[in-house]
């Protein structure tokens, strides 16, 4: 069986690498999506965090050009517990809290560098050139051991 899974929200914090005993790049950072609608005819706003995680070459590719407050797709697979669920955690208040995580295989940077440097209008276009901009951090396999070639064409900058 496969599943796969495509976020599109905005990093809510700036990534951490780190490395492991192998010297396999990881990087994690935090991405929350919401959705607007009307519940009994009030507005209801829906967020939704996602803890996502990295490898190789891709986690550092993230490490570097992820920052907090940008819009970025995440595309890769559900990590679930050992009875196939959501991690679940208990808060410092006492509740029981869910934790959905990510183990990333293509992420894409959709905020402009002016965007994210807080230089975008109303419209959510950058006023530096009038258009979205999009950095490809590549298609992965995901996990330790997996081939992490990411830019098939030999270039570092993933845009």
């Amino acid at each position: 069986m496969f599943h796969t899974i495509i976020i599109v929200g905005n990093v809510g914090r700036d990534p951490e690498m780190r490395y492991t005993p192998s010297g396999q790049a990881v990087t994690s950072f935090s991405v929350a999506t919401s959705r607007n609608y009307k519940s009994q005819g009030q507005p209801v706003k829906e967020t939704i965090w996602f803890r996502v995680t990295c490898w190789g070459r891709q986690a550092e590719v993230a490490s570097n050009y992820v920052k907090k407050g940008q819009k970025v797709l995440v595309e890769g697979r559900l990590v679930a517990d050992a009875s196939g669920n959501p991690r679940t955690y208990t808060r410092s208040d006492g509740t029981i809290g869910t934790s959905f995580e990510i183990t990333a295989s293509n992420l894409q940077l959709l905020s402009s560098r002016a965007e994210s440097e807080g230089g975008y209008n109303n419209n959510g276009y950058s006023q530096s050139n009038g258009s979205m901009g999009t950095a490809y951090a590549g298609s992965t396999d995901m996990g330790p051991g997996g081939n992490y070639d990411i830019d098939p064409d030999g270039e570092d900058i993933p845009f």
